[in-house]
């Protein structure tokens, strides 16, 4: 397992107590939204025209499941689901909450302990390939976005969500809000190391045409960038997202490609 990996691990396994009363609430509905503002997913389209029922029926693979929310709402609609996380404190999470809600489920969950960068399953078992803030967020693109591709099966989509570019570029030097100044340069971004009282781990940017480049690389065409803008009368728990910035400038956004 990688040095950051190791560190990731540690720092999710101490904050997983403060993600359990959200994924609670996630776990309870079948309506999906995205990020820190709550897109509902007619409005950020992210599963295409379809919705999240055309997966019904498919294989699919969350990548970094945290509390597995994501999850949970892709087997209601159908899919069989196998939710992959480096923290055994999310995934117990994740378990207790499929225990409660698993009569609910038109799919099913399967759960793995494992780094997104080394995932012990085989080639082309996938149809989805999914990360909302997991592992395009916590691990190195140079070694998660080819195991996502290895994953999937020709013609397979790989959705993720994290920080928007700009966002990035915004924050500041200690990553407590987001400011209206440059703070970091865009050549060069990768990354990005949070070490303080706080916190201790290590997060993953890149510039647009970096994530072109890897997914290209890797057999993953992209099909759409979605720069997301926080809904009127937005708000959030994360104190480093503003709503008023986040209306002009999108604090998030998803990827979709499809592997060829």
């Amino acid at each position: 397992m990688t040095e950051h990996a190791t560190r990731n691990r540690a720092q999710w396994n101490e904050w997983a107590a403060n993600y359990a009363a959200s994924a609670e609430r996630n776990w309870a509905t079948a309506d999906v939204t995205w990020g820190i503002w709550d897109i509902p997913e007619r409005d950020a389209q992210l599963f295409g025209a379809g919705g999240i029922g055309r997966w019904a029926g498919c294989d699919a693979i969350e990548l970094g499941c945290g509390a597995g929310y994501v999850s949970s709402w892709l087997a209601r609609a159908g899919a069989a689901v196998t939710a992959v996380d480096i923290s055994d404190a999310q995934l117990a999470t994740a378990r207790r909450l499929h225990g409660l809600h698993e009569s609910e489920l038109a799919g099913s969950i399967e759960f793995l302990q494992a780094s997104a960068e080394s995932v012990p399953l085989p080639d082309a078992s996938f149809d989805l390939a999914i990360s909302e803030y997991g592992a395009c967020l916590w691990c190195d693109p140079a070694l998660w976005v080819p195991e996502a591709a290895r994953l999937l099966r020709p013609g397979g989509e790989l959705v993720f969500l994290t920080n928007g570019l700009l966002q990035v570029l915004c924050m500041d030097d200690d990553g407590l809000r987001t400011t209206r100044e440059l703070h970091r340069p865009l050549f060069g971004l990768h990354a990005q190391e949070w070490t303080d009282e706080r916190e201790d781990c290590v997060e993953f940017h890149l510039p647009h045409g970096e994530w072109i480049r890897v997914l290209g690389e890797h057999g993953l065409q992209v099909e759409r960038l979605v720069e997301l803008r926080a809904p009127v009368g937005a708000t959030t728990r994360f104190e480093y997202a503003d709503a008023d910035w986040s209306r002009s400038w999108p604090c998030e956004e998803a990827w979709v490609a499809r592997r060829t």
